[in-house]
């Protein structure tokens, strides 16, 4: 009997230490699934967090477009930026290149660039003005960009017909304020302007008239002899310009203009149906054409050989005769 009891306390002691000894595993496995719990919250909020930070609100920014070649990069009339737009949380990159012998893009490597169905980057023309006043027409781009501070292919077509792999970013993105304040001007100057006509309706109104009318040379009464006048050019994408003042020639009644553009690539100009060439071989486009009205719009149509073919322009100029003054000698 006595035997029995022993082996029973035996038996007992020998289960609390094994309930005891099970007690710290416990809580370690407890302590450990609670910091692995922690570690993963953690995680997760610095991973929003990131993500918030990468995110860009809708609107207009200035941004860097770093590349991985000398050949393909930013205009250099651009300070390696490019304008960054971003619109329901898709961002897009315009850039301008440093000449026309880059044809097309493509957002992906140049293997996908080949395949049937890829979405080619057509360029468009864009006009870039260097810090001594010269312009020059090269190739734009449009690119879709996936993230910034990242990394991403873009393939390019030379003109030799032949895709190749480059690597680019966007970088520093800063938003770019100079839409909404010109929106915000031109809402203040059209709220003036609504006010003045108000005022004075029916005069505007003779002067409209009297503008859309124009004048003629003969209206003018001018003698034969060289003068300057201010010129306006409007039409075709806005990028173009003319020079202003230009230089205007009087004699035996007709009056002939030089018009300067702001591009060489204009290779023959159209007025009243007749067709004029450039008078000079280097530099900007230039063109003597005839002033039929003052004061109105002239309708004339420029050829251009800036794109992949030649294309016939539509644009007016605008001679004013207020302007109008003998030319220095």
């Amino acid at each position: 009997m006595k035997k029995r009891y022993v082996n029973l306390l035996l038996a007992m002691l020998s289960a609390s230490a094994m309930m005891l000894a099970s007690v710290p595993v416990m809580a370690k496995d407890d302590s450990a699934k609670t910091e692995s719990s922690e570690d993963a919250k953690a995680e997760d909020e610095k991973e929003t967090d990131t993500a918030k930070e990468s995110t860009l609100e809708d609107g207009t920014y200035q941004a860097e477009f770093d590349t991985d070649s000398s050949m393909f990069h930013v205009n250099e009339a651009n300070d390696k930026k490019g304008t960054l737009t971003v619109k329901d949380g898709k961002m897009t990159i315009h850039v301008s290149l440093v000449s026309k012998k880059i044809v097309n893009l493509f957002q992906g490597t140049a293997e996908d660039a080949e395949k049937d169905g890829a979405e080619i980057i057509e360029p468009t023309t864009d006009t870039v003005k260097y810090s001594d006043g010269y312009t020059e027409e090269v190739y734009g781009f449009d690119i879709p960009v996936p993230a910034i501070d990242e990394e991403f292919d873009v393939a390019i077509l030379g003109e030799k017909g032949k895709w190749y792999d480059h690597k680019v970013s966007v970088k520093n993105p800063e938003k770019d304020d100079t839409a909404a304040e010109e929106t915000t001007e031109a809402s203040d100057k059209k709220e003036e302007k609504s006010d003045d006509a108000k005022e004075d309706k029916s005069t505007d109104s003779k002067k409209s008239a009297e503008k859309s009318d124009g004048k003629k040379l003969e209206d003018l009464k001018l003698e034969d002899g060289t003068y300057e006048t201010d010129v306006t050019l409007a039409g075709g994408s806005g990028r173009a310009t003319v020079e202003s003042p230009a230089k205007i020639e009087i004699k035996d009644k007709e009056a002939t203009a030089t018009i300067i553009w702001s591009s060489p690539n204009y290779d023959y100009m159209i007025v009243d149906g007749e067709k004029y060439t450039p008078v000079n071989k280097d530099g900007n486009s230039t063109f003597e054409i005839p002033v039929t009205v003052f004061d109105a719009e002239m309708e004339v149509t420029a050829d251009t050989v800036a794109m992949s073919t030649p294309h016939e322009i539509d644009y007016t100029l605008t001679f004013d005769s207020t302007s109008m003054k003998k030319a220095e000698k």
